[in-house]
């Protein structure tokens, strides 16, 4: 172990062998950009059929739209950040990779943990509504149905990546089917009425359109983002890539580009044609909107049961590939235990895929998804913030790197998806202290490890380890021409 002077202060690094990244290899060339849009919309597809509409309960259909303005606008800023950075650092590592180079040890690890939280608290929140729409259609959910969810979509990735991708876009085109569907059923239905039926409160500003007063539009933001949740976990397909300085922009816009047009047909016309109060607090908001708006279940609402259930399997299935390869990232570099990055004979990062599901399974038995969803919030927003000031450090520390994309309006953009971002961060607070707590506490448990424990035991030969190495050498070089420059003046 070095004496901590090495590619970054602070910190120790230790040798290892080829046989060490032979044993935590991912398989490559598995994804073009068609596949990685695909699993952009997989991962936040489960948000258009579950979790926006607790937003109603908290602002009313005006703050939830407002919100959702917001966040719309915070999450493209963010893509068009990420598509820059993830062509740029293509590794697995994703934001943890970017704020690595950027911000140092602490900022990556910081980074990638709170990426990490987000990541396993996820599919507890849609298992929880997997069981909802499964008790709706069989009469019986709970445990057994979430213990299976994780068993058999964990089984797959195991299985193989590319597999895994290609099943995971088939079920997402099913969910796009389904969603499509339902905007269909629901435009005879709708009515403008509908959306303001929630009786307005005595806070300040309260009216129809926010029931709830302008305080309502903060405190809906956190379901507004369950619209768009996840898909900056796309860069971590990073390594898995074809061509990650071409496919990776491509997917990422390409994705969001059709998460903002379902959150609009979903948004108007479900409390449209059923009524906001309908459904403001239901676990399976778009069978119940259908009830509620043709007066029964008909063939429609059990279409939209069966097959909607396609979209919450999508973002589930998705989110698991997202979390191994988070936990997997971290781990290969040391800032977690590194049995956590072991890969299987086809080059799955098995042990990454096993341990947050076991987690993830214990928690869903809760079955408190919003509770759940403000956590997983929570810790996206953190990762946000870090990952745009990221963008902006790099920007500025490094101009001349070579970036196969850029950002239109550069760290304009950035800077609004941070201030966005912050207020994100800022409404967790407001809506469920219980849940920024939990994180918070679990955040702090991890910054722990790291300052006790894996900050000494870092491992340079991971790929965000030295890519900031290489960063590190050229400026030290740059550095050293600019004063042997400087001292061949003064002589």
């Amino acid at each position: 172990m070095d004496d901590g002077r090495g590619p970054a202060r602070g910190v120790g690094y230790e040798n290892v062998g080829d046989e060490y990244l032979e044993r935590r290899r991912l398989r490559r060339g598995a994804a073009g950009w068609v596949l990685l849009a695909g699993l952009g919309v997989a991962y936040v597809i489960s948000g258009d059929f579950a979790g926006w509409n607790f937003g109603l309960a908290e602002g009313g259909w005006g703050g939830l739209f407002l919100a959702t303005i917001l966040m719309a606008v915070m999450y493209t800023a963010m893509v068009f950040s990420l598509a820059e950075m993830s062509s740029t650092i293509p590794t697995a590592g994703g934001g943890y990779g970017f704020a690595r180079r950027a911000l140092g040890p602490l900022g990556g690890f910081a980074t990638g943990t709170a990426i990490l939280i987000e990541y396993a608290i996820a599919p507890a929140a849609i298992a929880t509504f997997i069981g909802a729409y499964v008790e709706s259609l069989i009469g019986f959910g709970g445990p057994l149905v979430f213990l299976l969810a994780y068993v058999v979509f964990i089984g797959i990735h195991l299985y193989g990546v590319g597999e895994a991708l290609k099943l995971m876009f088939v079920i997402t085109a099913i969910a796009a089917v389904a969603l499509l569907t339902f905007v269909v059923g629901m435009i005879p239905l709708f009515s403008v009425e509908n959306l303001f039926d929630i009786a307005p409160t005595d806070a300040a500003g309260a009216s129809a359109f926010l029931p709830f007063g302008f305080v309502g539009i903060w405190a809906a933001l956190p379901y507004a983002i369950w619209f768009f949740l996840a898909i900056e976990g796309v860069p971590l397909a990073a390594e898995e890539t074809r061509n990650p300085e071409r496919d990776m922009p491509r997917g990422l816009i390409a994705g969001i580009t059709t998460l903002l047009v379902f959150a609009a047909l979903i948004l108007v016309f479900g409390p449209g044609a059923s009524g906001s109060a309908a459904i403001q607090e239901s676990g399976n908001p778009l069978v119940e909107a259908v009830v509620a708006a043709y007066g029964g279940s008909n063939f429609l609402s059990g279409f939209i049961n069966v097959v909607g259930l396609a979209g919450l399997i999508a973002s589930f299935f998705s989110i698991i590939f997202a979390y191994s390869r988070q936990m997997f990232a971290l781990s290969r570099a040391g800032y977690l235990p590194r049995v956590l990055s072991l890969t299987g004979r086809r080059r799955t990062p098995f042990v990454a895929l096993v341990v947050p599901g076991i987690i993830g399974f214990l928690l869903s038995l809760s079955n408190d998804g919003a509770l759940l969803i403000n956590i997983a919030v929570f810790g996206a927003t953190v990762s946000y913030a870090l990952m745009m000031i990221s963008h902006i450090v790099l920007r500025k520390k490094e101009p001349d790197l070579h970036r196969p994309y850029r950002t239109p309006g550069g760290t304009l953009t950035s800077g609004v998806a941070l201030v966005l971002a912050v207020l994100a961060i800022i409404a967790t607070f407001i809506v469920d202290p219980r849940a920024a707590l939990i994180m918070v506490g679990v955040y702090a448990l991890f910054l722990l490890y790291f300052g006790l424990y894996s900050r000494k035991h870092l491992v340079a030969r991971a790929p965000e380890e030295e890519f900031a190495a290489i960063e590190q050498a050229e400026s030290e070089l740059v550095g050293s021409e600019q004063s042997a420059t400087t001292s061949g003046r003064d002589a």
